[in-house]
């Protein structure tokens, strides 16, 4: 009996642009999604911008518009990039819309009405320049724990440590660079604690993956904490029912976004809206007709793991039956960077490269888990080059050109050598089926690349080039079995590769295939013509693509592109008490407890230093002993977290893998002074 299935993605953030690290995430649902309508399912699949917060009302008033504005700027664009890459959702819509609205306030009436919502007074950061609160990522400064500058208001990016804003030191809005002051507000809470119980037996029924269940055990073990669901304007999102000057917070109204998406479908397609989705309506919620499934990245899974849950529950809404949660893309094995060029807009890679090539890429990585992809340029190029073209496109090429110009583009009957090989085809259909419902990708392309080469062999054995100069019929027969084939494989590729198949559909003269299609055979038919399934990938692309990006990265969130405020002025005297001297590297270790620092053994020319340095992740330290490094000699010495550090190593980078230190020759000496 054909399943009923309601599908969302994440919601992409209303300010920036889609790039192909977003794109993991929808090209892995829409497989999913696509692979369920050919198998005769009703699958309907969801998705919305999430528009509302601080840095979207900060980034639309630098560009001189209304958030309104912005946010249906960004809709059309992302919408756009979506559509370049086949993600093909029944509905894309906004969270700033009336639907949004109105369940929004519904599930916040009925978590108050449960008792499960609580005010209480907050201390916070506020910016008496900008006359607003400020959210963590909006406050920078000096990090409490190991004193490294220029951190988050919620985390530092060189120890790990996690603290509040008030913590930091020297603190300044990210905006204007001003000094925040403290400031006393009364926010509203939602307990999370009232509903751990539910939350721990949705978990043990299986809602996400074993791993992901295990990280969440981590965060019942320390407890489940009231979070703050309130923001004081000015601020973009929703006000509180019977508040002038409190806003929903914008975690609180995102996922329900998937709500407002599935309802506004529904309304314009005459569906009753609690039949697919129970609970919101008037009744509370009960089994349903539909199943209902949520892909997300594995950063924001604390969100749609507890809080989400937490707020369907109290407010008697169905929850998902599953989570399927993904790692993150890394390209040549590290994170995306801009100054390589890495960090790749899908619009950019679509002005360069079949869209379609992306996908066939990700889905030969991706697996049920949630460990990171990493897409490596040579790979990506070989793979394409090898499996799409090599050995699918090849397989098409082979046969209709020689049908349509010495056979009438006229198919025969399968001999008893053909029927084997469609008989081997077909029957990785039950392992094909059972891959993609497990979102195991990999093994579906390994399967179908498998069954390509034992089309390909078949054809090397038969020699149709060879036949046709003596028997005609002999080589109608061989072409016969190799197109249908091409169009086994092409049902298979299908969810993958939509654009692929419907050339393969136009060529063969077929109606839209589907997975109840393998029981049909093509004999005694007339195709259409040929035309080209995919091309080859040239290296010079690529190239091309890496270097616009290197060029054209759209502007930083407003939080990341203000730069730090100038230090007090210092004086020539100053500036020539720093000592600057050769170092040598004794001993290089690890600091337990902080996964960017390393600590330093240094010979100052028979004095030695010990120095902290946030250089582990791009550094090993077994290959450090021995180097010689500039050291700022007469710093004075820091108690950290983590122990003293007695100087500073010069080096630069934007972080991460791109660090590097500034190295001294080899025939200089430790404690040589550096001028």
């Amino acid at each position: 009996m054909p399943r009923k299935i309601v599908v969302t993605s994440a919601l992409p953030y209303a300010n920036g642009p889609i790039h192909i690290g977003h794109l993991v995430e929808y090209l892995q649902t829409d497989i999913w999604v696509r692979f369920h309508k050919m198998c005769g399912s009703e699958c309907l699949y969801f998705c919305a911008d999430d528009t509302h917060g601080t840095p979207v009302m900060i980034s639309a008033r630098a560009a001189g518009i209304t958030p309104e504005e912005l946010v249906e700027r960004v809709h059309k664009e992302h919408k756009a990039d979506f559509d370049r890459f086949g993600v093909e959702f029944d509905n894309y819509y906004s969270t700033h819309s009336p639907e949004n609205k109105l369940f929004s306030e519904l599930i916040f009436s009925r978590l108050n009405e449960a008792g499960s919502i609580v005010t209480r007074d907050v201390e916070q950061t506020y910016c008496e320049n900008c006359k607003m609160s400020l959210p963590d990522r909006f406050v920078r400064g000096t990090c409490p724990r190991c004193e490294a500058e220029n951190q988050y208001g919620d985390s530092c990016e060189v120890c790990g440590s996690t603290y509040q804003p008030a913590d930091l030191i020297n603190p300044y809005c990210a905006t204007c660079r001003a000094a925040p002051a403290l400031k006393t507000s009364e926010h509203y809470f939602f307990k999370l604690a009232d509903y751990e119980r539910q939350l721990r037996d949705l978990i043990a029924a299986g809602h996400t993956q074993k791993s992901v269940a295990n990280k969440l055990d981590e965060w019942f073990e320390v407890g489940l904490k009231d979070w703050d669901i309130s923001r004081d304007g000015p601020y973009f999102g929703f006000k509180i029912p019977g508040e002038e000057n409190k806003y929903f917070y914008v975690w609180l109204d995102a996922p329900i976004g998937y709500m407002a998406s599935a309802k506004n479908y529904c309304d314009k397609n005459n569906l009753d809206f609690d039949v697919l989705w129970p609970g919101a309506g008037s009744t509370k919620s009960g089994e349903g007709q539909y199943e209902l499934y949520h892909f997300i990245g594995k950063d924001i899974m604390y969100f749609h793991a507890i809080f989400w849950p937490a707020m369907l529950t109290g407010s008697g809404i169905k929850t998902a039956d599953k989570l399927f949660v993904h790692g993150f893309l890394t390209v040549n094995g590290e994170k995306m960077s801009k100054s390589r060029g890495t960090f790749i807009k899908a619009s950019t890679y679509a002005e360069h490269l079949d869209p379609e090539c992306l996908r066939y890429y990700y889905a030969s990585k991706l697996t049920d888990g949630i460990d990171d992809i990493d897409l490596k340029v040579e790979d990506f190029i070989n793979k394409i080059n090898s499996d799409l073209v090599g050995k699918f496109a090849n397989l098409a090429s082979r046969s209709g050109p020689m049908l349509a110009k010495k056979l009438d583009s006229q198919l025969g009957r399968l001999d008893e050598q053909g029927r084997e090989l469609i008989g081997k085809l077909t029957a990785a259909k039950d392992q094909i089926v059972e891959d993609y419902e497990n979102l195991k990708y990999a093994a579906v392309v390994r399967s179908i690349t498998a069954l390509a080469d034992e089309a390909n062999r078949y054809v090397e054995q038969n020699r149709p080039w060879v036949t046709i100069k003596s028997d005609l019929e002999k080589t109608r027969t061989t072409l016969t079995a190799t197109v249908n084939a091409v169009r086994i494989l092409a049902i298979y590729l299908k969810p993958i590769l939509p654009k692929f198949a419907e050339k393969v559909e136009r060529f063969l003269n077929v109606e839209t295939l589907s997975f109840a299609d393998f029981d049909t055979v093509l004999a005694d038919h007339k195709i259409g013509a040929f035309e080209r399934l995919a091309e080859r990938i040239d290296e010079k692309q690529v190239n091309a693509m890496i270097e616009e990006s290197k060029q054209g990265q759209p502007p930083q969130p407003a939080e990341a592109s203000v730069p730090e405020p100038l230090k007090p002025e210092c004086t020539i005297e100053d500036f020539a008490k720093i000592d600057l001297r050769i170092a040598k590297i004794v001993k290089a270790e690890p600091v337990e407890g902080a996964d960017r620092l390393l600590r330093l053994s240094l010979d100052v020319g028979g004095l030695e230093k010990t120095v902290l340095a946030g250089i582990a992740t791009a550094y090993r330290p077994e290959d450090l002993t021995g180097k010689l490094v500039v050291m700022l000699a007469n710093l004075k010495p820091r108690k950290m977290r983590f122990g003293v550090s007695e100087g500073m190593i010069l080096a630069a980078g934007e972080g991460g893998k791109d660090i590097f230190m500034l190295s001294a020759d080899t025939g200089a000496e430790p404690g040589q002074t550096v001028h």
